[in-house]
Parts: structure tokens; sequence; C-alpha cells
């Protein structure tokens, strides 16, 4: 708790997001897996949805490490409302896990970089606190949805209960994520953030990266977003591809290739053998992110690479 530069980080975070404190950790996954610790109890539920980043990509570490079972809803987009989230809430029978906690994650990463504006999100707070429920935000990605929205992060999320959001991704910090809320929810956190070997001593070098990406990146996501915009429109030309680009809101772009009659893997070793690197989904499902190491030319470049290897269909 000594270190300057991570103290100045922790600090202007907190400012930003308008809470009382934030604690620097190595990543997005343990930020996320801190806030279930602290808000949870062995063998209560955590409600998300059903392709969100905490239930598929964290290891199944709310069950390994904090006892608890995630009950997985699906929604159109990624965005869940306050009838689906309350359909999944558990009865109050003593034969039952109890529901402990409800996620939502803004952009929602699976579902094509989705948004949820602040009214939908101060709706399911407000209903989930008077049915005694705290609220917890991945927030990987929320500068990209404030960027989309013209909205601050502050406004997005004032009534989540906690925060985690990545200097990595789009902001373009090397390492490093933030957990905002009170005081007391950061004090306690903090000895999890140990527990969990997430400690760190001389993490200035980090931090300063951290402070650069907060103040500098968000005033450049729109052009992240607006290349995703670009890449999205030239790839729903290419036949066989299946996408809609009035979906792509933000720096995320989902698109369909089972009708290529290639699996996604075979489309990621494709296009690697031809310099464009992109991700995968699901078996049918690749995705492609623009960011700030991403220009427009490289955006219209890829797409063109895209279609001609699409078009030959095989790997050299």
């Amino acid at each position: 708790m000594e270190d300057p530069t991570v103290n100045r980080l922790q600090e202007r975070a907190a400012q930003i997001f308008s809470r009382e404190a934030a604690l620097f950790v190595p990543s997005g996954t343990m930020g996320n897996q801190i806030a279930v610790r602290l808000h949870t109890s062995p063998g209560q539920e955590v409600i998300m949805e059903e392709r969100s980043h905490i239930f598929n990509y964290e290891m199944a570490a709310m069950a390994a490490v904090s006892g608890v079972l995630a009950r997985p809803v699906p929604a159109p987009d990624g965005i869940l409302t306050w009838d689906r989230i309350s359909a999944a809430i558990a009865p109050r029978i003593y034969y039952r896990s109890q529901t402990g906690l409800v996620t939502l994650e803004n952009t929602h990463n699976m579902a094509g970089g989705t948004v949820y504006r602040g009214d939908e999100i101060t709706a399911i707070c407000d209903k989930a606190h008077s049915c005694g429920l705290p609220v917890h935000l991945d927030g990987a990605r929320i500068f990209n949805a404030a960027a989309a929205l013209n909205a601050d992060v502050a406004s997005l999320c004032r009534s989540c209960d906690s925060v985690m959001f990545c200097l990595s991704k789009g902001l373009g910090a090397p390492v490093g994520s933030l957990l905002v809320g009170s005081a007391d929810f950061i004090e306690r956190a903090r000895s999890v953030r140990k527990m969990f070997g997430g400690g760190m001593r001389q993490a200035g070098i980090l931090a300063a990266a951290g402070l650069i990406a907060l103040d500098k990146g968000p005033q450049r996501l729109c052009e992240d977003h607006e290349n995703a915009r670009l890449l999205a429109e030239r790839l729903s030309r290419i036949p066989k591809l299946d996408l809609d680009p009035a979906k792509v809101l933000t720096n995320v772009v989902v698109v369909g290739v089972s009708r290529t009659g290639l699996d996604s893997r075979q489309v990621v070793e494709l296009l690697k053998s031809r310099g464009v690197l992109i991700g995968t989904v699901d078996a049918t499902t690749i995705r492609l992110l623009t960011h700030l190491d991403v220009s427009r030319n490289q955006v219209l470049e890829a797409a063109q690479i895209i279609s001609t290897a699409l078009a030959a269909g095989k790997a050299t």
C-alpha cells in the first residue's frame, strides 16, 4: 500500500467511477472472482447470462474458490432483463441452494459487444436490491459501452455494488484491471486479492501504464467502433458469412461461418496462414476485435484477405 503510482491509479479509478475506493488487480478474472467471494457464501447460486465471461472463461473459479454454483440464463444479444433474472431466483425453500448474487457484463463480449444502457442496469439493480441481492458488473469493456452511448462510466453503473474494469483491451495498457466499490468492500477485497496470489509490491511501472490508459484510452474508442462497423460491413458482403452489421455497436464483430464448409478452427488456421489473426467463439462462430493497434487501412486489408481466403477454401 506504499507504491505512490499504484495509489494514484486507484484514487483516479475511484474518482472516475464516483466510488469510495478501488483496487489494482493483475487480471479481470481475479477482479470478478474477488467480487464473487465477497458477495456470496458457499452453497449459494450466482445468476449470469449464459454466454458471459464469468461463466465460460474463468475456469469455474466461483465453484472451485468460493463454493458457489453458476445459474446461467439465456438472453437475446446477451442483455438480461429483470423478468429473466427473477425467473432464475431460487425459491425460499430449505432444500434449494439460495441465490446470492446477480452479475452483468457490459459490453457483452461473446454476444458481439452488445451494450446495457444505464437505465437498464439501474432497473435490474433496484429490483435485485429489493430482493436483498447484490449486483456485480463485469465491466471489462465498460468504457466501450460508455463511448457507444455517449455516456460516462459512473452513470452507467452507479447502482451496481461493485464493478471490475480492464485497463488492457480497448484502453491499451499491457496488463491489469481495477475493482471499484465502497471503502469497506475494497478493504476486504485487498485481503482476498492476497489470498488469491494477486498481491503486488513494486507494481508502479504497471500502474503508470494503467494511468495513461485510463486517462488517454477512452478518448479514442469511437475510432475502434468505426473500424469495427467498417469491418462488419465489408464482411457482410462475403458469401456464406453470417452477420448483421447493424448489431455491431462497439469493437467486437461476431461472425457465423457454418455455411463456409469449414469449422471455426479451420477458418482460424486458414486466415493465420495469410497473416490475419482472429479468435473463435464456438465451432461455428469466429470473433474479430478492433483496437488501438489496428488501423482503418488494416481493417480494409483484412477484409480483402478474408474474402480471398474463403474463396480459396483451404490453408496454404
